[in-house]
């Protein structure tokens, strides 16, 4: 997870499109109908409040000095599309179909709080028209993919739990990085729904401003730090065992609701990659830990899934680019296998003992797939 998030308001509907977007300063085919953002420190200028539902193309500019974030977002709170860490003066691009309907804007300096928030309203029939069938296809399988892999999650997070309760401090370390595994492949997907993610996945900087850590800080990392900073589960890490257990049980239910298409799919695929360049690469992520690297694999088993069943479309639309992501991914797959602890297992080494040449050969690894991968998107909907 990010370390920092806007406040999302809690919505039973599903998110009309996953989490995530396109890659960085690339110019869009939608040309002069994009609709462009002007990102700085105290505004978020948008050059439209009124465009055509449909394919709709975002074009970023951050002329602030402070890195930010931009938000699609429906009127109660749910995430239609996003894009962080967009740098002082650097550019970037969000693809999203948008159905006809009201949405607001919002930049977010620092990436803190709230955000800058402009309303917009998508008009006309766009983006209700039938899809192809191989799309549909496709959209129906991840439909089944991200709900095995939430399904997966509840026995492995209910052995991670069980050991905490059970004061076993061992077992509840070796239990945790695999209750994570499916949570981490479909990450855009648990993300979207807003008020659960913040109780599951977040880390302690990325509580927001007035929570108390004390208090407000649930999940898997608030144990993680238990386990392997405090040494110790005491009556407070069992409760924050059982709320984890309920709070993943919501999760798993509630997954199946989500509305899934094309672009959320490949947008999605590209946020997993930037997932693992902001905090898998630096060690942030499993700052406890230290196993990164499982996360690290689920997030790009996760963004290939996307990717194949998007590459019957993709690749008819642009075959150079899906020859290039299947490259990449291959490229990706080999490298990440060299720290495998167990070759016949999910078990990687401690991300403690990869250097900083090693950990800059895995960041140049996932800077050459996410480039191609922010295309994806684009080629799916030509």
């Amino acid at each position: 997870m990010r370390p920092a998030r806007l406040t999302v308001i809690t919505a039973a509907a599903a998110v009309a499109a996953l989490t995530a977007v396109t890659g960085c300063a690339e110019k869009s085919d939608a040309g002069n109908g994009a609709i462009k953002v002007a990102a700085t420190d105290t505004a978020c200028e948008v050059s439209k409040t009124d465009f055509p539902a449909g394919k709709v193309t975002i074009e970023v500019e951050n002329k602030g000095s402070k890195v930010t974030e931009v938000y699609v977002l429906f009127p109660d709170g749910r995430i239609v599309a996003e894009r962080e860490n967009i740098g002082a003066g650097t550019k970037a691009s969000i693809t999203a179909e948008m159905k006809a309907g009201s949405y607001e804007i919002a930049c977010k300096p620092g990436m803190k709080g709230d955000g800058i928030r402009q309303k917009v309203t998508a008009t006309g029939n766009g983006g209700s028209e039938k899809r192809s069938p191989e799309l549909d296809a496709a959209v129906a399988e991840y439909r089944k993919y991200v709900q095995a892999q939430a399904d997966e999650t509840l026995p492995t997070t209910k052995a991670f739990v069980d050991a905490v309760k059970a004061g076993d401090i061992e077992a509840a370390k070796k239990a945790y990085a695999t209750s994570r595994i499916g949570w981490e492949r479909t990450e855009p997907v648990a993300e979207s729904f807003g008020d659960i993610d913040p109780k599951i996945d977040v880390r302690e900087d990325g509580l927001e401003a007035g929570q108390d850590p004390a208090k407000d800080w649930t999940g898997w990392h608030r144990l993680e730090k238990a386990l392997w900073a405090d040494n110790k589960i005491g009556d407070e890490e069992k409760k924050l065992a059982d709320q984890l257990m309920t709070d993943i049980t919501d999760w798993q239910k509630k997954i199946g609701t989500a509305e899934i298409s094309p672009t959320s799919m490949a947008n999605g695929a590209k946020e997993l990659l930037d997932e693992v360049a902001s905090g898998k690469v630096t060690g942030e992520e499993e700052r406890y830990s230290h196993t990164d690297l499982v996360d690290f694999k689920a997030n790009v088993e996760g963004a290939q899934k996307a990717y194949e069943l998007l590459k019957p479309v993709a690749a008819k639309n642009d075959p150079a680019l899906a020859a290039e992501l299947d490259k990449q991914f291959a490229a990706m797959n080999t490298l990440l296998d060299k720290y495998r602890a167990d070759k016949n297992t999910y078990e990687f080494v401690s991300y403690e003992t990869v250097g900083k040449d090693q950990r800059k050969e895995l960041s140049d690894a996932v800077s050459a797939l996410g480039e191609p991968l922010s295309k994806l998107a684009a080629a799916t909907v030509k």
